[in-house]
């Protein structure tokens, strides 16, 4: 029989249907006096019962309106808010095309009296020469070349000076094998250089493709500015027209000695430059020096040219 207290367990509330199960660290009690209460119905925020009465969408997100994104435009306050910056009116052709920048004019023609000064003078030289092109003009046109400078090498102008002059007049490849079988120190620099330099010039001038591009021209047999002679069979191979050494900074190095002394060296750094061209270029260096050779008068100890201001009589 029951108490007179006592309620059935059909008829108690159970705990877990009248408010959620909370973990235990989120229960206020004695060992966790700072965790939060028990919040009933009551106690709930009314604004998000009418947010959830407004939008069913909170409660299930599936059927929860597409963002769709819009353009804006700028602040009247705005830095970039320029007459050019909403949408450019179609330009028909023949017009003349609007200034990208307010001051571009100042920045591509900042000296405009010099500019015309310049344009006067081309126009009067052009004028003069009947507008033929000069020599060196023709030459920059006809003919290709390339000038490669090095990096700074680790060795004096004493040591590069004899492996330039080896290398200067013969052929990239010719000076590449001679490289590559130097005892020289500096040798297998000057080795990575000229496969750079040849590169360079094959890529950016076109130089040495007569054989791709079926230009290599009738073989021809020239003299040389030294009196030999070679046989050259393709006008587009390249060949090294000069070598020259360029003396760099110096560096420190420490060297240590006896007795907590340590000396500061200077080693040197030498750079070296290569003017690569054509084998078209020494054909006609060597036509013109054998057409100059020809039109040289043949010289004569006594030329013969009437006697003049002779007397039948003497002077004294």
């Amino acid at each position: 029989m029951a108490s007179p207290g006592h309620i059935p367990s059909q008829t108690r509330p159970s705990r877990s249907t009248s408010m959620p199960v909370l973990p235990l660290t989120s229960i206020r009690t004695i060992f966790n006096p700072f965790a939060r209460k028990r919040s009933s119905e009551a106690e709930q925020n009314p604004l998000y019962n009418d947010l959830l009465k407004q939008s069913p969408s909170v409660n299930n997100p599936t059927h929860a309106p597409k963002f769709v994104l819009q353009r804006g435009g700028l602040a009247g306050s705005s830095i970039f808010d320029t007459p050019d910056a909403g949408p450019q009116p179609e330009i028909s052709v023949g017009t003349a095309l609007p200034s990208l920048l307010p001051h571009a004019d100042a920045v591509l023609d900042p000296q405009p009296s010099q500019r015309r000064r310049w344009q006067r003078k081309m126009v009067i030289r052009s004028i003069r020469s009947r507008w033929r092109l000069r020599k060196t003009a023709v030459l920059k046109r006809t003919e290709r070349q390339i000038l490669a400078k090095s990096h700074f090498f680790k060795t004096s102008v004493k040591k590069l000076g004899p492996l330039a002059r080896q290398i200067s007049g013969k052929t990239v490849d010719d000076a590449i094998v001679q490289m590559r079988f130097s005892k020289k120190k500096a040798a297998k620099e000057v080795l990575e250089h000229l496969k750079y330099a040849r590169d360079q010039a094959i890529v950016k001038r076109g130089m040495g493709l007569g054989s791709v591009n079926d230009t290599k021209g009738e073989p021809v047999q020239i003299r040389l500015k030294d009196g030999k002679k070679k046989k050259i069979t393709d006008s587009t191979q390249i060949y090294i027209d000069q070598a020259w050494v360029g003396r760099g900074p110096y560096g420190k190095e420490p060297e240590c000695r006896a007795r907590g002394v340590v000396n500061m060296l200077r080693p040197p750094k030498t750079s070296l430059s290569l003017l690569l061209k054509e084998e078209k270029t020494r054909i006609r260096q060597a036509a013109e020096r054998e057409e100059k050779r020809r039109r040289k008068p043949v010289w004569v100890p006594l030329p013969n040219r009437p006697i003049t201001a002779q007397r039948q009589y003497y002077s004294w």
